[in-house]
């Protein structure tokens, strides 16, 4: 007997019937070797707003006469519906309650259901509940909505958190330095320094190196100068240009911005960009690292800071966001994806976790090609998909979230996992996933007219089908097939709440955009990236503030002013210079194979030597301008 069966309108509405070839439909029920021909109901509720015909009344007068349909509807009157996670047993159990529980298929009438989707047996003998549920979590018995139905908010999981920071802020720059701390800091500073000083042995190892090049003046960053250098980042979101050196224009006109030079003069922050890094090139093994790790190491010890810090100081309301995120990358990249309606269009796609309301970046991941090595076959929630959204979930289980996603990601099977942790979610589906029954997976949209809608539930497990300019399927774990009127047109509730608050991500975005840290061109995707992650973690510094009268600029501006006042370098004592002592030196030889030095220009003659001040760090030649240059200054 196929468990699924002709789609059908309670309204009386007739559906064109396909006269293509039927396809074969896969038995789910346990009564596959069941001969007894059993009377086909009708699974699929349907809403319309056209006026009925005499059939269709008499159709609806008579609706429950059948002895089948009495059944039914006696079982749903007398059973209550109970929490999801009693539906399934423990795993040490399944081995002895399977076999009652096929005992009770093979003479019932009708497949069981879960506990909250149970229908009354034929034999009168009552059936105790952990007889009915169901051996295996994915097995869908879908039917028609009760009526009358269960009102939402008594099927959601109740929230039981307290959201909102876990620290209370009262500056800008504590919010901020709460993510940016001092360990991290010190992490950025260290593989800076060793990674200038390789770029340095390269250079001279290939000579590539000339007298003009900045690396031959560069010398260990410290802590401060790098919460100095984010702050000149930061600074540049907020006053726009369209070249780097304008930033540095200290000429006496209205393009003048003389902030930046006072803080840090061009070479040094272009020094320090260049030099910027974040993992050690000789850590990279790529025999103990999988594709996806490797592509991402120079990256990763940022990624694994920031989701850390970001989770751990705030706690989601009840309703969060999934969905995928865009920085523009327009050079060649391996992991570049193109997603056509997004604004940056082609780029590093990020998986993140928002909450809907504030756009707070609670989670994310690097899509850099999926580990296909931990999949299982035979385990629905096992692919690449249903294992993403597990581990962006991690830590919020039975909390009562409800998790908003697109079509890409929602599958009935996932729903159901996720409602045994402890989550709702809801959300646009495909109806060619697994377990969609082929009633509503084979709706056209000349099977419908606008304002229609048809849906089946599995208790547990809704999903609603609707008709506007085109067909739109819907998947919930507590909406039902409630709507409302919208104009002339019938509505779902799911849609509405969906277009509440499925946009938390693109409120991020939205909000990042006013501030383009990362629109500055970089030859290094790698550091494009950390700029946008720079430029998230700011946002999530103003949400974590929580103070209504500072607006998103303000908040930035102060933060930016409070970063240069903590952190700017002394400035340097006349006596200390005055009583150290000076003594000439030479630069170190270009190559070691050869006895060609470094040559300056001389302060005081102008022309180039090998010689220099160690202590003033000024190019001078020992003999004629050494002395003279020391006794005048």
């Amino acid at each position: 007997m196929e468990q699924y069966v002709e789609c059908g309108s309670s309204s009386g509405a007739s559906t064109p019937k396909k006269t293509s070839t039927p396809k074969k439909r896969r038995n789910l029920s346990p009564r596959s070797n069941d001969s007894t021909p059993k009377k086909r109901r009708n699974l699929i509720n349907s809403f319309s707003d056209r006026p009925r015909r005499d059939s269709e009344i008499t159709t609806a007068l008579n609706y429950g006469s059948e002895e089948e349909s009495d059944e039914e509807e006696e079982g749903i009157a007398e059973l209550a519906v109970p929490r999801i996670a009693r539906m399934f047993m423990d795993e040490d159990d399944a081995e002895v309650n399977e076999r009652s529980a096929n005992a009770t298929l093979e003479r019932s009438p009708q497949s069981p259901r879960p506990a909250d989707c149970a229908s009354t047996p034929a034999s009168p003998t009552p059936v105790s509940p952990t007889a009915m549920e169901p051996s295996n979590k994915f097995q869908f018995e879908w039917r028609k909505f009760s009526t009358p139905q269960i009102e939402p908010h008594l099927r959601r999981e109740p929230f039981s958190q307290i959201s909102g920071p876990t620290v209370s802020f009262t500056r800008p720059y504590e919010a901020f330095i709460a993510i940016w701390d001092r360990e991290i800091m010190e992490m950025i500073v260290r593989e800076t320094n060793i990674y200038a000083q390789q770029l340095a042995t390269t250079m001279l190892e290939n000579g590539t190196i000339c007298p003009s090049s900045r690396i031959t003046r560069w010398h260990d960053t410290n802590v401060n100068e790098l919460y100095t250098y984010f702050a000149i980042v930061l600074a540049m979101g907020v006053v726009i240009k369209t070249r780097l050196t304008e930033y540095w224009n200290t000429s006496n006109d209205i393009f003048s911005t003389p902030g930046f030079s006072t803080e840090m003069s061009y070479d040094r922050f272009h020094l320090l960009s260049a030099c910027l890094h974040f993992n050690n090139n000789k850590d990279c093994n790529s025999a103990l690292l999988t594709r996806p790790q490797a592509k991402l190491f120079k990256i990763k010890p940022i990624i694994d800071h920031l989701n850390r810090k970001f989770s751990e100081l705030y706690s989601l309301s009840q309703n969060v966001a999934l969905d995928e995120s865009l920085t523009m990358w327009k050079g060649w990249l391996e992991i570049n994806q193109f997603i056509p309606n997004k604004a940056a269009t082609v780029g590093i796609k990020t998986f993140e976790l928002c909450e809907s309301q504030t756009g707070y970046l609670w989670r994310f991941e690097v899509y850099a090609g999926h580990d296909t090595s931990a999949f299982q076959e035979d385990d629905p929630v096992s692919g690449k998909v249903p294992a993403l959204v597990l581990r962006l979930l991690n830590g919020l289980e039975h909390k009562g979230h409800t998790i908003w996603m697109d079509n890409y990601y929602n599958s009935p099977s996932l729903a159901r996992e996720l409602k045994i942790r402890g989550f709702d979610c809801a959300g646009t589906l495909r109806t060619n996933r697994q377990f969609v029954p082929p009633e509503l997976a084979s709706i056209t949209k000349n099977d419908m007219i606008v304002g229609q809608l048809l849906g089946c539930t599995s208790g547990d497990v809704d999903i609603v089908v609707w008709r506007d300019k085109n067909l739109v399927a819907f998947i919930s774990t507590y909406h039902a097939l409630l709507a409302t009127k919208c104009g002339d047109t019938v509505k779902p509730t799911v849609a509405q709440d969906y277009n509440l608050n499925m946009g938390g991500v693109d409120r991020k975005d939205q909000q990042l955009a006013m501030y383009p840290l990362e629109r500055k061109r970089n030859k290094v995707w790698y550091k494009k990236f950390f700029r946008r992650l720079l430029n998230a973690s700011v946002l999530n510094s103003y949400i974590l503030l929580k103070n209504q009268s500072w607006a998103h600029r303000k908040f930035r501006k102060a933060l930016i002013t409070d970063l240069f006042t903590a952190h700017r370098a002394p400035a340097p004592n006349s006596k200390t210079i005055a009583t150290s002592v000076h003594s000439p030196a030479q630069y170190s030889s270009i190559n070691p194979k050869k006895t060609d030095r470094l040559r300056r220009q001389c302060v005081v003659c102008k022309k180039r030597t090998v010689t220099y001040c160690k202590t003033c760090q000024l190019a001078m030649c020992t003999y004629t301008c050494y002395e003279p240059y020391h006794t005048a200054h």
